[in-house]
Protein backbone atom coordinates (compact mmCIF):
# COMPACT_ATOMS: atom_id res chain seq x y z
CA UNK A 1 0.00 0.00 0.00
CA UNK A 2 1.39 3.41 -1.26
CA UNK A 3 0.59 6.42 1.49
CA UNK A 4 -0.10 9.47 0.52
CA UNK A 5 2.79 12.14 0.77
CA UNK A 6 2.68 14.76 3.50
CA UNK A 7 3.76 18.10 4.19
CA UNK A 8 7.05 19.25 5.92
CA UNK A 9 6.03 22.68 6.98
CA UNK A 10 7.88 23.30 10.10
CA UNK A 11 4.61 23.02 12.07
CA UNK A 12 6.98 21.46 14.81
CA UNK A 13 10.00 23.84 13.97
CA UNK A 14 8.68 27.12 14.09
CA UNK A 15 12.73 28.11 14.84
CA UNK A 16 12.71 27.73 11.12
CA UNK A 17 8.97 28.15 9.98
CA UNK A 18 8.78 31.05 7.86
CA UNK A 19 12.26 31.96 7.85
CA UNK A 20 14.58 32.41 4.91
CA UNK A 21 16.56 29.33 5.15
CA UNK A 22 13.22 27.25 4.77
CA UNK A 23 12.96 27.35 0.88
CA UNK A 24 17.05 26.56 0.50
CA UNK A 25 16.53 23.28 2.59
CA UNK A 26 13.31 21.80 1.35
CA UNK A 27 13.01 18.19 -0.82
CA UNK A 28 12.52 20.62 -3.84
CA UNK A 29 15.96 22.98 -3.07
CA UNK A 30 18.06 19.40 -2.59
CA UNK A 31 16.79 17.98 -6.12
CA UNK A 32 17.39 21.02 -7.50
CA UNK A 33 20.87 21.45 -6.54
CA UNK A 34 21.23 17.81 -7.90
CA UNK A 35 20.56 18.89 -10.99
CA UNK A 36 22.41 21.67 -10.85
CA UNK A 37 25.26 19.40 -9.71
CA UNK A 38 24.17 17.09 -13.09
CA UNK A 39 24.45 20.12 -15.21
CA UNK A 40 27.71 21.69 -13.80
CA UNK A 41 29.45 18.16 -14.70
CA UNK A 42 28.30 18.28 -18.50
CA UNK A 43 29.32 21.86 -19.12
CA UNK A 44 32.55 20.96 -17.20
CA UNK A 45 33.53 18.02 -19.38
CA UNK A 46 31.99 19.65 -22.68
CA UNK A 47 34.37 22.38 -21.53
CA UNK A 48 37.48 20.13 -21.94
CA UNK A 49 36.01 18.68 -25.48
CA UNK A 50 34.91 15.20 -23.69
CA UNK A 51 31.32 15.50 -24.87
CA UNK A 52 29.48 17.71 -27.52
CA UNK A 53 28.51 21.33 -26.32
CA UNK A 54 25.33 20.83 -27.71
CA UNK A 55 24.66 18.03 -25.00
CA UNK A 56 25.66 19.97 -22.13
CA UNK A 57 23.45 22.58 -23.20
CA UNK A 58 20.52 20.05 -23.26
CA UNK A 59 20.97 18.45 -19.99
CA UNK A 60 21.34 22.13 -18.37
CA UNK A 61 18.27 23.32 -19.83
CA UNK A 62 16.77 20.40 -18.74
CA UNK A 63 17.79 20.31 -15.14
CA UNK A 64 14.82 22.03 -13.74
CA UNK A 65 13.17 20.09 -10.47
CA UNK A 66 9.59 20.25 -11.67
CA UNK A 67 10.16 18.13 -14.37
CA UNK A 68 10.79 15.12 -11.82
CA UNK A 69 8.26 13.54 -9.87
CA UNK A 70 9.80 14.20 -6.28
CA UNK A 71 7.60 11.91 -3.97
CA UNK A 72 8.48 9.41 -6.54
CA UNK A 73 12.05 9.63 -6.14
CA UNK A 74 12.02 9.52 -2.80
CA UNK A 75 9.58 6.14 -2.91
CA UNK A 76 12.13 4.88 -5.08
CA UNK A 77 15.15 6.07 -3.16
CA UNK A 78 14.72 3.17 -0.52
CA UNK A 79 15.47 0.53 -3.16
CA UNK A 80 19.17 2.23 -3.09
CA UNK A 81 19.39 3.52 0.33
CA UNK A 82 20.53 6.54 -1.64
CA UNK A 83 18.01 9.26 -4.10
CA UNK A 84 20.45 9.75 -6.51
CA UNK A 85 20.22 5.76 -8.25
CA UNK A 86 16.36 7.00 -8.99
CA UNK A 87 16.93 10.55 -9.72
CA UNK A 88 19.91 9.79 -12.58
CA UNK A 89 17.78 7.60 -14.49
CA UNK A 90 14.14 9.18 -14.57
CA UNK A 91 16.77 12.47 -15.25
CA UNK A 92 18.58 10.63 -17.79
CA UNK A 93 14.33 10.21 -19.38
CA UNK A 94 13.79 13.69 -19.35
CA UNK A 95 16.78 14.68 -21.36
CA UNK A 96 16.26 11.74 -23.29
CA UNK A 97 12.61 13.34 -24.32
CA UNK A 98 13.69 16.35 -25.50
CA UNK A 99 17.11 15.27 -27.03
CA UNK A 100 17.68 12.03 -27.36
CA UNK A 101 21.47 12.29 -28.72
CA UNK A 102 22.35 14.12 -25.19
CA UNK A 103 21.02 11.33 -22.69
CA UNK A 104 24.28 9.37 -22.76
CA UNK A 105 25.90 12.49 -21.44
CA UNK A 106 23.88 12.65 -17.83
CA UNK A 107 25.70 11.34 -15.16
CA UNK A 108 28.68 10.39 -17.50
CA UNK A 109 31.57 8.97 -14.93
CA UNK A 110 30.09 10.01 -12.09
CA UNK A 111 28.63 8.72 -8.86
CA UNK A 112 26.12 9.04 -6.19
CA UNK A 113 27.97 10.22 -3.69
CA UNK A 114 29.96 12.67 -6.26
CA UNK A 115 26.33 14.19 -6.85
CA UNK A 116 24.83 14.17 -3.56
CA UNK A 117 28.40 15.37 -1.77
CA UNK A 118 28.35 18.39 -4.31
CA UNK A 119 24.70 19.53 -3.99
CA UNK A 120 24.57 19.23 -0.04
CA UNK A 121 27.38 21.68 -0.56
CA UNK A 122 25.61 23.72 -3.09
CA UNK A 123 22.64 24.29 -0.01
CA UNK A 124 25.27 25.08 2.22
CA UNK A 125 26.80 27.71 0.88
CA UNK A 126 23.31 29.18 0.67
CA UNK A 127 22.34 28.43 3.81
CA UNK A 128 25.30 29.67 5.02
CA UNK A 129 25.04 33.16 2.80
CA UNK A 130 21.96 33.75 4.42
CA UNK A 131 23.52 32.86 8.04
CA UNK A 132 26.12 35.42 7.44
CA UNK A 133 24.01 37.91 6.83
CA UNK A 134 22.16 37.72 9.40
CA UNK A 135 24.83 37.59 11.73
CA UNK A 136 25.96 41.03 10.01
CA UNK A 137 22.36 42.70 11.01
CA UNK A 138 23.09 41.07 14.88
CA UNK A 139 26.44 42.62 14.73
CA UNK A 140 25.69 46.15 13.67
CA UNK A 141 22.48 45.67 16.43
CA UNK A 142 24.97 44.45 19.45
CA UNK A 143 27.63 47.44 18.22
CA UNK A 144 24.94 50.09 18.91
CA UNK A 145 23.58 48.37 22.17
CA UNK A 146 27.23 48.28 23.87
CA UNK A 147 28.00 51.91 22.79
CA UNK A 148 24.84 53.21 23.75
CA UNK A 149 24.92 51.49 26.93
CA UNK A 150 28.37 51.89 27.94
CA UNK A 151 27.75 53.82 31.35
CA UNK A 152 24.11 52.02 32.31
CA UNK A 153 25.14 50.22 35.28
CA UNK A 154 23.71 46.81 36.06
CA UNK A 155 24.08 43.84 38.28
CA UNK A 156 27.19 41.42 37.45
CA UNK A 157 25.39 38.11 38.02
CA UNK A 158 27.97 35.28 39.02
CA UNK A 159 26.62 31.95 40.06
CA UNK A 160 22.54 33.44 39.73
CA UNK A 161 23.50 35.42 42.38
CA UNK A 162 24.49 40.02 42.51
CA UNK A 163 28.77 39.93 42.46
CA UNK A 164 29.64 43.29 41.89
CA UNK A 165 28.17 46.17 39.42
CA UNK A 166 28.96 45.98 35.04
CA UNK A 167 27.47 47.88 32.43
CA UNK A 168 24.96 46.70 30.29
CA UNK A 169 27.17 48.15 27.32
CA UNK A 170 29.77 45.50 28.41
CA UNK A 171 27.31 42.72 28.83
CA UNK A 172 26.28 43.58 25.07
CA UNK A 173 29.95 43.61 23.99
CA UNK A 174 30.69 40.54 25.36
CA UNK A 175 27.35 38.96 23.30
CA UNK A 176 29.27 41.08 20.28
CA UNK A 177 31.95 38.98 20.58
CA UNK A 178 30.86 36.01 20.27
CA UNK A 179 29.01 36.75 17.83
CA UNK A 180 32.03 37.84 16.04
CA UNK A 181 33.45 34.43 16.28
CA UNK A 182 30.82 33.39 15.07
CA UNK A 183 30.48 35.18 12.03
CA UNK A 184 34.35 34.76 11.13
CA UNK A 185 33.86 30.75 10.99
CA UNK A 186 31.10 30.74 9.25
CA UNK A 187 33.27 33.42 6.82
CA UNK A 188 35.97 30.47 6.81
CA UNK A 189 34.34 27.45 6.44
CA UNK A 190 35.55 25.72 3.23
CA UNK A 191 32.83 24.14 0.86
CA UNK A 192 34.35 21.85 -1.93
CA UNK A 193 32.82 20.27 -5.24
CA UNK A 194 33.26 16.35 -4.20
CA UNK A 195 34.27 14.56 -7.43
CA UNK A 196 35.81 10.81 -7.86
CA UNK A 197 33.58 8.31 -9.31
CA UNK A 198 33.06 4.82 -8.22
CA UNK A 199 36.18 4.39 -5.83
CA UNK A 200 37.61 7.90 -5.62
CA UNK A 201 40.13 7.34 -8.05
CA UNK A 202 38.40 9.16 -10.95
CA UNK A 203 39.04 6.21 -13.29
CA UNK A 204 35.85 6.21 -15.02
CA UNK A 205 36.05 10.32 -16.24
CA UNK A 206 39.44 9.03 -17.55
CA UNK A 207 38.12 6.25 -19.07
CA UNK A 208 35.33 8.00 -21.11
CA UNK A 209 37.23 10.60 -22.03
CA UNK A 210 39.68 8.47 -23.90
CA UNK A 211 36.34 6.97 -25.87
CA UNK A 212 35.51 10.88 -26.58
CA UNK A 213 38.80 12.13 -26.88
CA UNK A 214 41.13 9.33 -28.51
CA UNK A 215 44.71 10.41 -28.24
CA UNK A 216 44.35 12.79 -25.87
CA UNK A 217 45.88 12.38 -22.27
CA UNK A 218 43.53 13.10 -19.32
CA UNK A 219 43.50 11.04 -16.40
CA UNK A 220 40.50 12.89 -14.74
CA UNK A 221 42.24 15.55 -12.55
CA UNK A 222 41.73 17.95 -15.28
CA UNK A 223 38.36 17.99 -14.13
CA UNK A 224 37.87 19.08 -10.65
CA UNK A 225 38.65 22.73 -11.14
CA UNK A 226 36.50 23.56 -13.67
CA UNK A 227 33.28 20.88 -12.54
CA UNK A 228 34.18 22.73 -8.91
CA UNK A 229 34.17 26.30 -10.74
CA UNK A 230 30.99 25.59 -12.41
CA UNK A 231 29.56 25.24 -9.04
CA UNK A 232 31.20 28.04 -7.15
CA UNK A 233 32.50 25.80 -4.64
CA UNK A 234 35.91 25.42 -3.71
CA UNK A 235 38.25 23.25 -5.29
CA UNK A 236 39.10 20.16 -3.73
CA UNK A 237 42.67 18.12 -3.51
CA UNK A 238 40.93 14.62 -3.71
CA UNK A 239 37.95 12.99 -3.20
CA UNK A 240 36.75 13.33 0.06
CA UNK A 241 34.02 9.93 0.19
CA UNK A 242 35.92 8.82 3.32
CA UNK A 243 37.58 12.27 4.11
CA UNK A 244 34.53 13.70 5.93
CA UNK A 245 36.13 16.75 6.61
CA UNK A 246 33.94 19.29 5.29
CA UNK A 247 30.92 17.57 6.88
CA UNK A 248 32.19 17.60 10.42
CA UNK A 249 33.41 21.22 9.91
CA UNK A 250 30.45 22.20 8.51
CA UNK A 251 28.06 20.87 11.68
CA UNK A 252 30.96 22.34 13.77
CA UNK A 253 30.17 25.72 12.19
CA UNK A 254 26.55 25.70 13.18
CA UNK A 255 26.92 24.24 16.47
CA UNK A 256 29.19 27.23 17.09
CA UNK A 257 26.42 29.21 15.79
CA UNK A 258 23.78 28.33 17.31
CA UNK A 259 25.35 28.06 20.67
CA UNK A 260 27.04 32.10 20.31
CA UNK A 261 23.09 32.99 19.69
CA UNK A 262 21.83 31.14 22.32
CA UNK A 263 24.10 32.53 24.89
CA UNK A 264 22.68 35.97 23.94
CA UNK A 265 19.40 34.65 24.09
CA UNK A 266 19.43 32.51 26.93
CA UNK A 267 20.57 36.20 29.06
CA UNK A 268 17.50 38.10 27.19
CA UNK A 269 15.26 34.97 28.62
CA UNK A 270 17.02 35.75 32.09
CA UNK A 271 16.47 39.18 32.32
CA UNK A 272 13.06 39.43 30.82
CA UNK A 273 12.06 37.66 33.96
CA UNK A 274 8.78 39.48 35.83
CA UNK A 275 10.89 39.76 38.67
CA UNK A 276 13.87 41.42 36.90
CA UNK A 277 12.22 43.29 34.14
CA UNK A 278 15.68 44.41 32.88
CA UNK A 279 14.89 43.51 29.26
CA UNK A 280 12.00 42.83 27.00
CA UNK A 281 11.72 41.60 23.37
CA UNK A 282 10.38 43.93 20.17
CA UNK A 283 6.87 43.92 20.34
CA UNK A 284 4.67 42.74 17.54
CA UNK A 285 1.08 41.27 17.15
CA UNK A 286 -0.22 38.43 18.86
CA UNK A 287 3.98 37.27 19.83
CA UNK A 288 4.63 36.24 23.04
CA UNK A 289 0.76 35.22 23.97
CA UNK A 290 -0.41 32.16 25.97
CA UNK A 291 -3.27 29.95 25.13
CA UNK A 292 -4.63 30.41 28.79
CA UNK A 293 -3.04 33.66 30.32
CA UNK A 294 -3.96 37.03 29.10
CA UNK A 295 -1.35 39.15 30.79
CA UNK A 296 1.52 36.99 29.41
CA UNK A 297 4.08 38.32 26.75
CA UNK A 298 6.87 35.69 26.55
CA UNK A 299 10.11 36.26 25.31
CA UNK A 300 9.14 33.86 22.63
CA UNK A 301 12.23 34.95 20.15
CA UNK A 302 14.64 34.07 22.63
CA UNK A 303 12.59 31.18 23.70
CA UNK A 304 13.17 29.82 19.79
CA UNK A 305 16.47 30.15 19.50
CA UNK A 306 17.68 28.25 22.62
CA UNK A 307 15.25 25.31 21.10
CA UNK A 308 17.76 25.43 18.08
CA UNK A 309 21.00 25.83 20.36
CA UNK A 310 20.05 22.93 22.39
CA UNK A 311 19.49 20.50 18.68
CA UNK A 312 22.22 21.34 16.40
CA UNK A 313 24.99 19.86 18.95
CA UNK A 314 23.34 16.28 18.36
CA UNK A 315 22.59 16.78 15.11
CA UNK A 316 26.72 18.05 14.69
CA UNK A 317 27.74 14.88 16.83
CA UNK A 318 25.91 12.75 14.30
CA UNK A 319 27.95 14.60 11.53
CA UNK A 320 31.33 14.11 13.55
CA UNK A 321 30.47 10.86 13.96
CA UNK A 322 30.13 10.17 10.22
CA UNK A 323 34.06 10.75 9.97
CA UNK A 324 34.09 6.94 11.16
CA UNK A 325 33.78 5.92 6.77
CA UNK A 326 35.19 2.96 6.29
CA UNK A 327 37.05 1.54 3.27
CA UNK A 328 36.17 3.90 0.07
CA UNK A 329 33.21 4.29 0.56
CA UNK A 330 30.54 3.84 3.75
CA UNK A 331 27.74 1.84 4.16
CA UNK A 332 25.71 3.98 6.91
CA UNK A 333 27.67 6.81 7.92
CA UNK A 334 27.49 8.76 4.50
CA UNK A 335 23.77 7.86 4.93
CA UNK A 336 23.39 8.70 8.17
CA UNK A 337 24.96 12.56 7.49
CA UNK A 338 21.34 13.78 5.23
CA UNK A 339 18.90 14.61 7.39
CA UNK A 340 21.28 15.78 10.32
CA UNK A 341 23.01 18.31 8.38
CA UNK A 342 19.80 19.43 6.60
CA UNK A 343 18.55 20.17 10.14
CA UNK A 344 21.59 21.61 11.78
CA UNK A 345 21.16 24.48 8.65
CA UNK A 346 17.71 24.28 9.12
CA UNK A 347 18.32 25.58 12.79
CA UNK A 348 21.14 27.33 12.70
CA UNK A 349 19.74 29.41 9.21
CA UNK A 350 16.38 30.20 11.45
CA UNK A 351 17.88 30.96 14.64
CA UNK A 352 20.18 33.98 12.94
CA UNK A 353 17.24 35.04 11.39
CA UNK A 354 15.67 35.26 14.90
CA UNK A 355 18.57 36.90 16.37
CA UNK A 356 18.54 39.88 14.33
CA UNK A 357 15.43 40.44 14.92
CA UNK A 358 15.49 40.19 18.48
CA UNK A 359 18.74 42.00 18.72
CA UNK A 360 17.58 44.93 16.53
CA UNK A 361 14.47 45.34 18.29
CA UNK A 362 15.68 44.43 22.07
CA UNK A 363 13.79 47.30 24.05
CA UNK A 364 16.58 48.35 27.42
CA UNK A 365 15.03 49.44 30.41
CA UNK A 366 18.29 50.96 32.75
CA UNK A 367 15.47 52.05 35.43
CA UNK A 368 14.81 48.54 36.11
CA UNK A 369 18.35 47.61 36.43
CA UNK A 370 19.22 50.31 38.26
CA UNK A 371 16.42 49.44 41.01
CA UNK A 372 18.19 45.61 40.87
CA UNK A 373 21.25 47.20 40.94
CA UNK A 374 19.85 48.72 44.53
CA UNK A 375 18.57 45.66 45.87
CA UNK A 376 21.15 44.50 48.16
CA UNK A 377 21.88 48.24 49.99
CA UNK A 378 25.02 48.75 49.40
CA UNK A 379 26.57 45.29 49.25
CA UNK A 380 27.14 45.01 45.56
CA UNK A 381 30.60 46.79 45.44
CA UNK A 382 32.14 45.11 48.61
CA UNK A 383 34.62 44.12 46.68
CA UNK A 384 35.70 47.33 46.50
CA UNK A 385 35.61 48.63 50.13
CA UNK A 386 37.41 45.29 50.99
CA UNK A 387 40.53 46.46 48.74
CA UNK A 388 40.19 50.13 50.09
CA UNK A 389 40.18 48.40 54.11
CA UNK A 390 42.64 45.90 53.43
CA UNK A 391 45.76 48.28 54.01
CA UNK A 392 44.56 49.87 57.20
CA UNK A 393 43.36 47.18 59.15
CA UNK A 394 44.11 43.69 57.11
CA UNK A 395 42.49 42.11 54.43
CA UNK A 396 41.07 39.32 56.58
CA UNK A 397 39.76 41.67 59.23
CA UNK A 398 38.46 43.97 56.40
CA UNK A 399 36.40 40.90 55.01
CA UNK A 400 35.13 39.73 58.05
CA UNK A 401 33.78 42.96 58.79
CA UNK A 402 32.05 43.60 55.66
CA UNK A 403 30.58 40.33 55.66
CA UNK A 404 29.33 41.07 59.68
CA UNK A 405 28.31 44.37 58.15
CA UNK A 406 26.15 42.91 55.20
CA UNK A 407 24.46 40.00 57.21
CA UNK A 408 23.41 42.78 59.49
CA UNK A 409 22.13 44.70 56.49
CA UNK A 410 20.70 41.46 55.29
CA UNK A 411 19.19 41.31 58.75
CA UNK A 412 17.76 44.40 59.81
CA UNK A 413 16.97 46.02 55.67
CA UNK A 414 19.29 48.29 56.94
CA UNK A 415 21.16 50.25 54.77
CA UNK A 416 24.74 49.14 54.59
CA UNK A 417 26.53 52.57 54.76
CA UNK A 418 24.36 53.04 58.02
CA UNK A 419 25.80 49.65 59.11
CA UNK A 420 28.98 50.42 58.49
CA UNK A 421 28.88 54.14 59.35
CA UNK A 422 28.29 52.23 63.00
CA UNK A 423 31.38 50.00 63.45
CA UNK A 424 34.12 50.96 65.33
CA UNK A 425 36.71 49.25 63.23
CA UNK A 426 36.19 52.41 60.82
CA UNK A 427 35.68 55.30 63.06
CA UNK A 428 38.50 58.03 61.63
CA UNK A 429 39.41 55.82 58.41
CA UNK A 430 36.36 57.25 56.38
CA UNK A 431 34.53 60.32 55.96
CA UNK A 432 30.62 59.48 55.85
CA UNK A 433 31.62 61.06 51.87
CA UNK A 434 33.81 58.79 51.66
CA UNK A 435 32.03 56.35 52.39
CA UNK A 436 29.43 57.43 50.50
CA UNK A 437 31.35 57.38 47.12
CA UNK A 438 32.87 53.88 47.41
CA UNK A 439 29.53 52.54 47.85
CA UNK A 440 28.29 54.06 44.73
CA UNK A 441 27.94 51.16 41.92
CA UNK A 442 28.70 53.02 39.03
CA UNK A 443 31.53 54.50 40.50
CA UNK A 444 33.22 50.83 40.42
CA UNK A 445 32.66 49.55 36.19
CA UNK A 446 36.75 49.08 36.36
CA UNK A 447 37.51 49.04 32.37
CA UNK A 448 33.95 48.30 31.64
CA UNK A 449 34.31 51.40 28.81
CA UNK A 450 37.67 50.34 27.64
CA UNK A 451 37.24 46.50 26.85
CA UNK A 452 33.74 47.82 25.05
CA UNK A 453 35.92 50.35 22.78
CA UNK A 454 38.24 47.11 21.93
CA UNK A 455 35.38 44.56 20.91
CA UNK A 456 33.63 48.10 18.75
CA UNK A 457 37.11 48.24 16.97
CA UNK A 458 37.07 44.26 16.09
CA UNK A 459 33.91 44.94 14.75
CA UNK A 460 35.31 47.73 12.84
CA UNK A 461 38.31 45.85 11.62
CA UNK A 462 36.52 43.62 10.08
CA UNK A 463 34.57 45.65 7.46
CA UNK A 464 31.09 45.12 9.02
CA UNK A 465 30.05 48.75 9.16
CA UNK A 466 30.58 48.78 13.04
CA UNK A 467 33.13 51.39 12.46
CA UNK A 468 29.99 53.74 12.26
CA UNK A 469 29.48 53.44 15.16
CA UNK A 470 30.93 56.29 17.56
CA UNK A 471 33.33 54.80 20.25
CA UNK A 472 33.91 56.41 23.56
CA UNK A 473 36.23 59.80 23.81
CA UNK A 474 37.05 60.87 26.92
CA UNK A 475 35.81 64.30 27.58
CA UNK A 476 38.48 67.18 27.21
CA UNK A 477 40.77 68.30 29.45
CA UNK A 478 39.90 72.19 30.83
Amino acid sequence: MTHPAGTDSGLLAPTWAGCPVEAEVTDEAFLQAMLDVEAALARAQAGLGLLPESAARAISAAARAERLDLVDLARRARAAANPVVAFVTAFTAVVAADAPAAAEYVHRGSTSQDVLDSACMLIARRVLDLIAADLDRIVRALAKLADEHRATVQAGRTLTQHAVPITFGLKAASWLQLVLDALDRVRATTLPAELGGAAGTLAAYAEYAALDAPGGRFDGTELIAPFAAELGLAEPVLPWHTVRTPIADLGAVLQFVTGALGKVALDVQTLSRTEIGELSEPAAPGRGASSAMPQKRNPVLATLIVTAARQVPAHSLVLAQSMLAEDERPAGAWHAEWQPLREALRLAGGAAHLAAELTEGLRVHPDRMLDNVRLTRGEIVTERLNVVLAPAIGKATAKRLLAEASLAADTTGKPLIEILAARDELTGLLTPAQLSDLLDPARYTGAASPLIDRVLARAGQRGRGCASFPTHQPPAAD
